[in-house]
């Protein structure tokens, strides 16, 4: 078995769903494309391999899927747990000037004076808009990388504050101060 170098975290496996061995998937994403047309799942539980999907659909904010192996309900509760992985290739094409959230951990976030506030840590939804976490640049001095440690930026992705997404370039540019 070959393990796919280009797999992504998508959600993972909360229980049961029904009596006939489905089972219920709480995604990272409101939308959950990958999940509903990728046909090949990657579980880690009990150790990571890959499951083939017989089918899937939404059902509330979770997706709901019929796994290939999963015969009853108790084969289905013994996945609770389990993190699904998909590999890229089956993510849905984006339009130009889209981007998945994950194509984002990492890159750089400079404010519009040339400062650099740090790098991308993981975003996060609160309903209205995402929130970019954004972490402290790396240092060489111990003292100041304790303290940049403890502090990280939450800037609200939207167009007032973000100005572009260079993933090309692995940079942010945005609408924010410093001392925000």
């Amino acid at each position: 078995m070959t393990i796919p170098d280009d797999l992504v975290l998508v959600g993972y496996v909360t229980g049961a769903y029904g009596i006939q061995g489905w089972v219920r998937i709480k995604p990272y994403s409101a939308e959950a494309d990958a999940l509903l047309h990728a046909r090949t799942w990657w579980l880690d539980k009990p150790a990571l391999r890959d499951v083939e999907v017989m089918q899937a659909k939404a059902h509330g904010g979770d997706t709901v899927a019929r796994l290939m192996g999963m015969a009853d309900r108790n084969a289905a509760e013994a996945l609770k747990g389990a993190a699904v992985h998909i590999s890229r290739k089956h993510f849905p094409v984006l339009d130009d000037g889209e981007f998945y959230w994950v194509d984002l951990i990492g890159l750089a976030v400079e404010n519009l004076q040339g400062e650099t506030l740090g790098h991308v840590a993981d975003l996060m939804d609160n309903g209205a808009h995402p929130i970019l976490r954004v972490t402290a640049p790396a240092t060489s001095d111990p003292k100041q990388a304790e303290q940049d440690a403890a502090q990280e930026r939450l800037i609200p992705f939207v167009e007032q504050f973000v100005k572009t997404v260079d993933q090309a370039g692995k940079k942010i540019t945005v609408d924010w101060g410093w001392d925000y």
